[in-house]
């Protein structure tokens, strides 16, 4: 019985992958109406987001063999959509890159898949739409046997994460510096007018999820057509240390490229030295500062800005 009950189970996953692939169109000749094949649109989309990864970190995190990603990178650089530069202090490794040309073709095929995927998805009521994607959270998370418990994950907002944001941030700050409940009102209003004027081609928010909590957060909003906010960066206690912070605001800078904007600004205080250090790394500048009595408390306003 045991043997024919785990044959079952593979016959299902099977059929499953048989499903997905065909509803998605991974086996045609190019993903998304591209002409890229799904292998190359991994590299594609893997050198898009993330800054001088090496050939091996990519075959790595795609599982890849590497005779066969080399064929790959050998493809894409021939057509001059990706290059290679020297790592510092290590000449046996090279730093891999998009081109202009790379950039302007992963652009197009991210905006085709991400019309492909909406698409799919509206053909679904919202409850189904949330329970298709609970779903896949709940097969990425039992399925990746490399996530630890006490891992963090990044998603987007479900029904009910707005409310703990706003939560996360009252109860922090007063705890941590005394901030009064005028705190959490203030957030409170940034998140609402996030929520109804949400814009999904130039605005983003990122929860971070740790043993399926929030632990954290980040949005990026729009200012104007050139500029964007990253606004209530927040990580709770038992998030911190993990270099979550930079992975939150890396997001952010990273989509603000992607959607076109030329400077990502954001407002923070001069006692917050844990966020402050995490804009400096990210490459952040403070243009101006200000005093001000706000929330309880004398404090000293800053606007960092990072052109792009």
């Amino acid at each position: 019985m045991a043997q024919q009950a785990a044959a079952g189970r593979i016959d299902a996953v099977r059929r499953f992958n048989r499903f997905y692939t065909r509803r998605i169109g991974a086996l045609r000749r190019g993903l998304a109406g591209s002409p890229f094949p799904l292998p190359e649109a991994r590299v594609l989309y893997e050198l898009a987001h993330r800054e001088g990864a090496t050939a091996s970190q990519i075959g790595r995190d795609l599982a890849l063999d590497a005779g066969y990603l080399s064929r790959l990178l050998g493809g894409l650089r021939r057509r001059g959509l990706v290059r290679a530069h020297p790592a510092p202090g290590d000449a046996r490794a090279s730093r891999l890159s998009l081109t202009e040309k790379g950039a302007a073709a992963f652009g197009r095929l991210d905006a085709r898949t991400r019309e492909q995927i909406g698409a799919m998805l509206r053909d679904l009521p919202e409850a189904g739409q949330k329970r298709v994607v609970d779903a896949m959270g709940t097969l990425e998370n039992l399925l990746d046997g490399a996530r630890a418990p006490g891992a963090v994950a990044l998603r987007p907002p479900r029904p009910g994460d707005m409310g703990r944001v706003v939560q996360l941030h009252g109860e922090l700050y007063a705890k941590e510096f005394g901030y009064d409940a005028t705190f959490e009102a203030l957030v409170a209003e940034i998140v609402a007018d996030y929520v109804r004027r949400f814009d999904p081609a130039l605005e983003r928010c990122w929860i971070a999820e740790r043993d399926g909590a929030v632990a954290g957060s980040v949005f990026l909003v729009k200012k104007s057509r050139t500029v964007a906010k990253l606004r209530l960066l927040i990580l709770a206690p038992e998030a911190r240390g993990l270099g979550l912070g930079a992975r939150l605001v890396g997001e952010c800078i990273d989509f603000a490229r992607r959607a076109g904007y030329r400077k990502l600004v954001l407002w923070t205080q001069s006692h917050l030295a844990a966020a402050r250090a995490i804009y400096q790394a990210a490459g952040f500048r403070r243009t101006s500062s200000e005093k001000h009595h706000s929330f309880g408390k004398r404090l000293v306003a800053e606007v960092w800005e990072l052109r792009l």
